[in-house]
């Protein structure tokens, strides 16, 4: 019999947890309110399905060069100055099928095997599987929950050995909705720096923040441009998660790397929806403003009512679509909780479990996802069950 690579079977599979839970229920015809999943609600706006439509009727379906369009890089390359303060030239720009292409380009372009990434915990599940492909080691530092999940450099370089390769963050952070500030971004700088070591910064969230939290991208700080690979996507902002548009930025010295795994993955990225993906950066801002305001309604919905639920606390997410309520106060495991909610009060949500031990006592709940009448329905639900507990 023939027999998948030890690179597969050795690899964790940790992409959609109660998702996967829910689908019998679903199939069963169960009304069910999907909190678990992170996509926006929000349809793409106009002005960029147009211009797609336009490039398609223009002849654009041939292939494109290797690292995207020139003009739509440097449109990115502007993008990056004006918004990010990164100064990165259309050469150091890499457009991919989403973040998800891209972090997996950064990824085996940069791993060796043996080589140990640190991941602070709570972290993002999907790029677990892709350090692990690449040979990588995963060593967890926490977050500092005491303070709302702040970034704690001398834990970060208390677990730096002469192994470590690298340090992935996503900012602003799933799961925690924290936007971690300069300081401590400059913290974990300095520890990168000190010890030589590349980060891996995934920011798909960067333009959805709330209450006047500002986005630094590590990138940006000194000493940081050389040994970091940014990550951006138009998934969340812009409401084109099915669109699979994302892009890589690094210093001209990693690029090729990251471009040798690109094109043997995928040669390049359709042409068409590039023009799509232009016509987001250099179009009218007002759609992804009015999108940001819905979602920043709907987070403080839920968030006040999550705090009137017994054993509930829920601090207000700086950003992202999530909340990440602590239901310690429960005295229930947050996997036995989600199952419950699931099972009892049809609401789906997903366990801080998920995410690592470090988000154990707390659930994730996604509030991009749903319209607010909808999360209305699903709050009502918990409400009662957390009664009854």
């Amino acid at each position: 019999m023939v027999a998948l690579s030890r690179r597969v079977t050795g690899t964790s599979r940790k992409s959609y947890g109660m998702y996967e839970q829910a689908l019998g229920l679903a199939a069963q015809g169960v009304d069910l309110v999907h909190l678990e999943f992170g996509r926006p609600i929000h349809d793409t706006p106009a002005h960029i399905k147009q211009a797609t439509v336009d490039a398609l009727n223009a002849g654009h379906v041939h292939y494109s060069e290797m690292m995207g369009e020139r003009t739509f890089r440097e449109a990115l390359a502007g993008k990056l100055r004006a918004f990010n303060r990164i100064e990165a030239d259309p050469s150091e720009i890499l457009v991919t099928n989403g973040l998800t292409q891209g972090s997996f380009a950064a990824f085996m372009a940069l791993i060796d095997p043996g080589d140990e990434v640190i991941l602070l915990d709570p972290y993002y599940p999907q790029h677990v599987g892709k350090i692990e492909m690449a040979g990588g080691r995963i060593v967890t530092v926490p977050l500092d929950a005491a303070a709302n999940f702040a970034i704690r450099a001398d834990w970060i370089e208390a677990a730096v050995t002469p192994r470590t390769r690298m340090i992935v963050i996503v900012n602003p952070a799933n799961p925690t909705g924290r936007v971690y500030s300069r300081a401590e971004l400059a913290g974990l700088a300095e520890v990168a720096i000190r010890h030589d070591l590349v980060v891996v910064s995934d920011e798909v969230y960067e333009y959805i923040t709330f209450d006047g939290a500002e986005h630094v991208s590590v990138a940006a700080l000194p000493g940081m441009k050389e040994r970091t690979v940014s990550l951006f996507a138009f998934t969340k902002a812009y409401a084109m998660d099915g669109w699979r548009l994302g892009y890589a930025v690094a210093d001209a010295a990693l690029m090729p790397g990251l471009v040798k795994v690109s094109t043997s993955a995928v040669t390049h990225v359709n042409a068409f929806i590039q023009y799509g993906g232009l016509a987001a950066v250099t179009g009218p801002s007002a759609p992804m403003t009015a999108m940001v305001e819905d979602d920043r309604a709907k987070r403080d919905l839920v968030v006040r009512r999550l705090n009137q639920m017994p054993g509930v606390r829920c601090a207000l997410p700086e950003g992202t679509i999530y909340a990440f309520p602590d239901i310690s106060g429960t005295g229930l495991e947050s996997q036995t909780l989600a199952e419950r909610l699931l099972h009892e009060a049809h609401v789906v949500v997903e366990a801080g479990s998920f995410y690592g031990a470090g988000g154990e006592g707390h659930l994730r709940l996604c509030f991009g996802s749903e319209s607010a009448e909808r999360i209305e329905t699903a709050l009502d639900r918990m409400s009662r069950l957390f009664n009854a507990l």
